[in-house]
């Protein structure tokens, strides 16, 4: 059975721990306790895109913690994961920001995934973007507090933006809470790894004439993307409009099963 290694990110307090343990046990946990590191392992059945039969696979599940204090602990959890789900609140326009201006860096300078050939070829990253808390965009209550500080919830426009300027892999919507969303998370979690990859790959090569991915005059998508964008990513600490990715992004944020298995005992790293 083949492993998918999923490592949750985040802002602390975005609903990551309510993501998964929603996922594994279908409860909602009513008290927020600030989680060290974590694992959870379940199975999910997929097709692969290749037979007409389902594949199970074993889900292995990293929650981090996303508090500044774990900032330098943290990446230890990062090598052979598969793929990343990249967490903001959907109500918390500051965590939605701090996907490009800290997490995003934080994987990119923690992985070699520049070197794989998703991104050579298709500039794409295995990191999959979740907004949580979604059941709270039909809150009234929660409008009117977001009002009164003169903020608002993150916008489509401004998710779309994100997911295409970084090569996300997608974005998914999710209420830990209500449940909705949450099975859909981890279905395109895995699809990610096992079909999208290929299947984009292989998108690319033929859209570049079959020239190993690498048309436009024998420029990669690396190549390309770095002239696009000044020849870099955003990186740690800078401000939403300090790169290539601009401001238009500020301005714009105002058949599957799966078995359960128990969670393993908590790991505290002191």
């Amino acid at each position: 059975m083949r492993s998918v290694k999923c490592v949750v990110v985040g802002d602390g307090a975005v609903g990551k721990t309510s993501l998964l343990i929603s996922y594994t046990t279908n409860t909602f946990p009513q008290d927020y306790i600030p989680t060290v590191f974590d694992n959870y392992t379940t199975t999910i059945a997929l097709n692969d895109g290749k037979s007409m039969e389902h594949q199970v696979f074993r889900l292995n599940l990293w929650d981090t913690a996303g508090q500044e204090e774990y900032d330098r602990l943290r990446p230890l959890s990062y090598p052979q994961t598969d793929i990343f789900l990249l967490c903001f609140s959907v109500n918390e326009p500051n965590s939605f920001e701090n996907v490009r201006d800290k997490w995003f860096p934080e994987i990119r300078h923690n992985t070699n995934y520049e070197n794989m050939e998703l991104f050579r070829t298709c500039g794409k990253y295995p990191i999959l973007l979740v907004g949580t808390k979604a059941d709270l965009r039909d809150d009234e209550h929660e409008q009117d507090r977001l009002t009164e500080v003169n903020s608002d919830f993150v916008s489509r426009t401004a998710i779309d933006q994100c997911v295409a300027q970084c090569g996300l892999m997608g974005y998914v919507e999710c209420s830990a809470a209500t449940q909705v969303g949450v099975a859909e998370v981890f279905e395109r979690a895995v699809q990610c790894v096992v079909v999208d990859p290929e299947r984009l790959i292989n998108e690319a090569k033929a859209d570049n004439g079959g020239n190993n991915g690498n048309g436009n005059g024998g420029a990669s998508h690396h190549d390309r993307q770095a002239a696009g964008h000044g020849g870099s990513h955003p990186t740690a600490g800078a401000g939403v409009g300090d790169s290539g990715y601009g401001s238009a992004w500020k301005n714009a944020s105002s058949g599957l099963t799966k078995k359960k298995k128990k969670k393993s005992p908590k790991c505290s790293i002191l």
